[in-house]
């Protein structure tokens, strides 16, 4: 069992939940965040004064799912996430020790 993790633009979520949806993966689980990466942040202009924004709105996503699904998962995020501009984000894959449906006691694969 892998955990993909994905750290996107806040206004490709849509995009990247149907894709996801479309592959058969329909559990996630979102969180707003900020950060930045190698774009360092940008300049605003606000009433005339300029300041810097060095932490960008971003969006992260969280989907566990069995090893089989793992490459088509990590390309339906890349994918539908993808501007062509810096910031598009990043994804990261772990193992998954354990997983737990606290509800049924399930476990394994069958808890996804």
């Amino acid at each position: 069992m892998k955990m993909i993790t994905a750290v996107i633009k806040p206004f490709k979520l849509d995009e990247v939940r149907a894709a996801l949806a479309q592959i058969g993966l329909s559990g996630m689980t979102v969180e707003e965040v900020k950060g930045f990466g190698r774009q360092k942040g940008h300049t605003e202009l606000y009433r005339g004064a300029e300041y810097v924004v060095e932490f960008l709105p971003k969006v992260k996503i969280q989907v566990a799912t069995d090893d089989e699904n793992v490459d088509q998962a990590v390309e339906a995020i890349s994918n539908a996430a993808n501007t062509g501009k810096i910031g598009d984000g990043k994804i990261f894959v772990t193992t998954l020790e354990q997983v737990v449906r606290i509800r049924t006691g399930e476990t394994g694969t069958d808890a996804i």
